[in-house]
């Protein structure tokens, strides 16, 4: 029930914000810079202007525990993983609606934290019908955050893997009963996307193998390398950007004016449609454009700028799918450099990216797995070792938190 109702939830709604960014994505380039700052300052109005602060946030639809980061929706996640029967599921709709003014406006956060929030909502609201529902609360919830990953993703382990592997953050077991929940709510999700032929968002799949072991090697080091390094760094600074204690408005401010800098800069170096939504834009351009490597590299670093100051204006979003699009173009800076194919680049860039950005190397082995399945078994084999040493890289890191 929980992966059913949770699945189908966030695929509504997941549709809507398609809908709403396809809607601005036609427009002038001065719109395309606009509308997300209208959505980030809307964002800050909903969840502190019409969101309060109270000692009993379960018992109100708007009320917040105190110094708590409203926006924060994947800490949700992780704060209650092992006990869903504490999830806030009913500050789910203030959250949804704020969730439109960021994602659906176009501001450069993802669609993943909110489908495994609203996911694991729908799961603890179904449980959290009286005392003889409460003991299948949990498994609800995990089904239903595996489901709306799943569906989102539309493939059923990266489901079940970001579930289990977020959870760890805060020491959630992997005990049978939470591993089953995830892995019927994965399938389930996975099931809803096939059925409805959905592929809400497009990852690249690798086709074309490295020449050889040596090609491959040097191809794991360098792209493991720079995208696993570029996605920790910027994983460091959001962690900080999502806790930094300003007031709203000067967080909005200050945040919005660097994420316009950013899109601007994006605009003139490659196109509009690069600086707008999560970051498909920018992959889009990145195949079609055959850019050098320095401008590859610089739209990189400005996306990933992008994404920081989102989060630091209060953005309301999920950080993995705008990880997938650096870690995608980071790949492709050394695809010419190394006479590598743009697909074989990309996709290991991506995957570099949810392991040494998300630092969740079994959900970026399970999407890798996913897509390589019936293609060249060498590109997934390479693709597997990118994850290794971006996950490595990040473990290097001295400013992760």
């Amino acid at each position: 029930m929980g992966g059913l109702v949770g699945g189908a939830v966030v695929v509504v709604v997941t549709l809507m914000l398609k809908a709403m960014m396809d809607s601005f994505s036609g427009q002038p380039t001065w719109v395309l810079i606009v509308v997300p700052l209208i959505g980030l300052a809307l964002t800050g109005f909903v969840l502190h202007a019409f969101g309060r602060e109270g000692s009993t946030p379960t018992g109100g639809f708007r009320t917040f525990p105190p110094r708590a980061v409203r926006a924060d929706i994947a800490g949700d996640v992780v704060d209650n993983a092992g006990h869903e029967e504490t999830f806030p599921w009913r500050l789910a709709p203030i959250r949804l609606a704020a969730i439109f003014t960021t994602v659906g406006f176009g501001a450069g956060m993802g669609t993943e934290a909110p489908a495994a929030y609203l996911g694991e909502a729908v799961g603890a609201c179904i449980g959290d019908r009286g005392q003889r529902w409460r003991r299948f609360l949990r498994p609800a919830a995990v089904g239903g955050g595996a489901a709306g990953v799943g569906a989102l993703m539309g493939i059923p382990l990266v489901g079940t893997a970001y579930v289990l592997e977020i959870g760890r953050r805060s020491g959630a077991p992997y005990d049978a009963g939470r591993v089953l929940a995830a892995l019927i709510g994965g399938f389930v999700g996975w099931a809803i996307d096939v059925a409805f032929n959905l592929s809400l968002i497009r990852l690249v799949v690798p086709k074309e193998p490295p020449e050889d072991l040596p090609h491959a090697l040097v191809t794991v080091l360098f792209i493991g390398g720079l995208a696993g390094g570029v996605t920790s760094l910027t994983a460091a600074a959001l962690y900080r950007a999502k806790k930094w204690t300003a007031r709203p408005i000067v967080r909005i401010a200050v945040g919005g004016i660097a994420a316009a800098c950013a899109a601007v800069a994006i605009a003139i170096i490659a196109e509009p449609a690069a600086a707008f939504g999560p970051g498909g834009g920018a992959i889009l351009w990145a195949e079609k454009d055959n850019a050098l490597p320095l401008r590859l590299l610089a739209v990189d670093l400005l996306r990933a700028a992008m994404t920081t100051a989102a989060a630091a204006a209060g953005g309301c979003g999920g950080i993995f799918v705008p990880f997938l699009a650096v870690g995608d173009l980071a790949g492709r800076v050394f695809a010419p450099v190394l006479d590598l194919g743009h697909d074989l680049a990309g996709a290991a860039g991506a995957a570099a990216g949810i392991a040494g950005g998300y630092r969740l190397p079994l959900t970026a082995i399970a999407m890798v797995l996913w897509l390589g399945f019936g293609g060249p078994h060498t590109a997934t084999l390479t693709c597997l070792a990118v994850v290794g040493v971006a996950y490595l890289t990040d473990k290097l890191n001295p400013f992760k938190r």
